[in-house]
């Protein structure tokens, strides 16, 4: 697990902290340096968005979208899971940044304002917690992974 140094490095501190971020994987203690020195903690994958695609990850990766605690929370709000687990990332303070290119998840995406999470629900997500990464550990070298053309879309 990746944690900020203390070793004096720079005298400019990061502003922002962009770290894989999402209900099975939440890193309290890259949150908690981040905190400690005045660092936005900024959610990649904070729907777990990794574990729809294929790649050379956990073949046993769970699909945060389908979880059932998530699932029950949003029905209770007339939500998706996105927008609960968006809403969550929001209430603990971080930003969040979901990836979409359909326009009615991006409109989906943006619409996390006109509800809140109580504290229980808080809880169980948190609960959630497996300590797994679901995407590329940034700190395992990716060899010939990433040396690869990548056709337009």
């Amino acid at each position: 697990m990746a944690v900020l140094s203390t070793a004096p490095t720079s005298e400019t501190v990061a502003a922002v902290n962009q770290i894989e971020l999402h209900p099975y994987f939440q890193q309290p203690d890259v949150q908690s340096a981040d905190a400690e020195h005045g660092i936005l903690t900024q959610a990649w994958s904070p729907i777990g968005g990794i574990t729809f695609y294929p790649g050379p990850w956990r073949e046993d990766r769970k699909n945060v979208m389908q979880d059932p605690t998530i699932a029950a929370i949003a029905a209770t709000h007339s939500k998706s899971p996105a927008q609960v687990m968006l809403r969550w990332g929001i209430q603990q303070g971080r930003s969040v940044i979901p990836k979409s290119t359909d326009p009615g998840r991006i409109a989906q995406n943006i619409d996390v304002f006109d509800f809140t999470l109580d504290d229980d629900e808080m809880t169980r997500i948190d609960a959630l917690d497996t300590g797994e990464r679901t995407g590329i550990d940034p700190d395992e070298p990716r060899g010939d992974f990433y040396d690869r053309p990548i056709p337009e879309a």
